[in-house]
């Protein structure tokens, strides 16, 4: 819960006249318009991926400038905001549907905002250019975006340690995946079981292929091909935010980040049985992993795939890019100083100074760089593991692994926090 006490510094430029009760106490009158904005700012932002605390900072920051005493609350399926003091509020309530990650349009809704608190555009217009923005076609045509499904998976394929078989036959299960992202759109009975699907799918192309192509991974391409749905960034959102104090959200984001890994691992159990059952058991095979020239191509290649998936502008590659090296870099060199479990936290924290020195520099959203550096480093395929060994009746297995992934989400969430800390970002988003 954030309070916001009334800031008057504003009051002259905005204009907002007084009642008899805020001539008698000071306070100015509520602007519904301001109100208003505040409140489809907020809905959007929500849409658009940003967790709670990053979220009630901005619209914290929004209703100081407005001169306005608000409370907020938010949770992965509402928010909640109360305007004007205690005594006197008017509650809203937004019900909000998760949302994928979209980075261009956060960057939209972003400027919209900067624009209005410098006064160079009315709360009015402001509201028509937030529809504007929620009206806005998709940023790329669907078939690029299963283009990079396929792109995105062999490109993880190789940077997981695979080699060139491993590689197209994670291509294969992102060509899968990406074939379903087409039909899940057009309909929510297929989007409910999205995740669940897509398991499926990529289980049962690794463990077919790896029959078929005699000594391939089975894990590797399995992975690959889930990279962008595999629920670690939700992971490392739910930790930042119970590490932040806002435990609604938190709890909320964590347990359905653990219902992602029990979909997942559902799906996958039935493709691998099914596999099986049709091609034969899969070898159990060490893979080679590829030179460091390839792994620097399949860095570029991952890089844009992302840029697509995560619907960013275009023009922000470069900056994906160097988010993804740093990010690829740091964990190698973290891992050889720390170990795989605590050496994450130097790359989480690399890739989070250069994000909020992006902010700071540009005065734009450090999503933009964080977002694509956390996807290289979250432990979701860690968790995916773990459950997968706890179906398998591998107990102790399992809960060793699921203890490897809370340190290695820990590590990557205190890494963020400390960054936060060394360069602090001049906006909250």
């Amino acid at each position: 819960m954030s309070t916001i006490r009334p800031d008057s510094k504003f009051r002259k430029m905005l204009g907002v006249p007084r009642t008899r009760r805020a001539r008698e106490t000071g306070e100015p009158k509520i602007d519904s318009k301001a109100v208003e904005f505040v409140l489809r700012v907020g809905r959007a932002l929500h849409q658009y991926g940003t967790p709670a605390h990053r979220l009630e900072e901005v619209l914290e920051e929004m209703t100081r400038r407005f001169n306005m005493e608000a409370h907020f609350f938010s949770t992965p399926t509402s928010i909640m905001a109360a305007f004007g003091p205690l005594g006197d509020q008017r509650s809203y309530l937004v019900r909000v549907e998760p949302g994928d990650v979209n980075l261009g349009q956060m960057s939209d809704v972003d400027e919209i905002v900067t624009r209005v608190l410098a006064g160079e555009l009315t709360t009015a217009r402001g509201l028509e250019l937030i529809e504007e923005v929620e009206r806005a076609p998709q940023r790329y045509p669907a078939w690029l975006e299963t283009l990079c499904w396929v792109t995105s998976a062999a490109a993880a394929g190789i940077m997981f340690g695979g080699g060139w078989r491993e590689m197209w036959i994670s291509g294969l299960s992102g060509l899968g995946i990406g074939l379903l992202t087409l039909l899940a759109a057009r309909s929510p009975t297929v989007n409910r079981i999205f995740v669940a699907l897509s398991a499926f799918i990529a289980s049962f192309v690794g463990g077919a292929m790896a029959v078929v192509a005699d000594g391939a991974s089975v894990f590797i391409p399995m992975v690959a091909g889930l990279i962008v749905l595999l629920p670690g960034l939700t992971l490392t959102v739910a930790l930042t935010e119970l590490a932040t104090r806002n435990l609604a959200a938190g709890a909320a984001r964590l347990t359905l980040a653990l219902m992602i890994l029990l979909e997942m691992a559902f799906g996958v159990a039935v493709g691998l049985r099914l596999a099986e059952m049709l091609f034969g058991s899969a070898p159990q095979m060490t893979t080679v992993g590829l030179s460091f020239g390839v792994a620097a191509v399949s860095l570029v290649v991952a890089s844009i795939s992302f840029t697509v998936l995560l619907r960013a502008r275009f023009a922000d590659v470069g900056w994906i890019l160097g988010a993804a090296a740093l990010a690829y870099v740091g964990t190698r060199q973290g891992t050889l100083w720390l170990g795989p479990e605590v050496g994450v936290f130097i790359a989480a924290l690399v890739v989070g100074v250069a994000s909020n020195g992006f902010a700071r520099f540009f005065d734009r959203p450090a999503s933009i760089v964080m977002v694509p550096g956390i996807l290289l480093l979250v432990p979701g395929s860690v968790g995916f593991r773990s459950v997968s060994r706890l179906l398998e009746r591998d107990v102790v297995g399992g809960l060793e692994t699921a203890f490897v992934m809370t340190l290695v989400a820990a590590s990557l969430v205190a890494g963020l926090l400390v960054a936060n800390l060394l360069l602090p970002p001049r906006k909250a988003l």
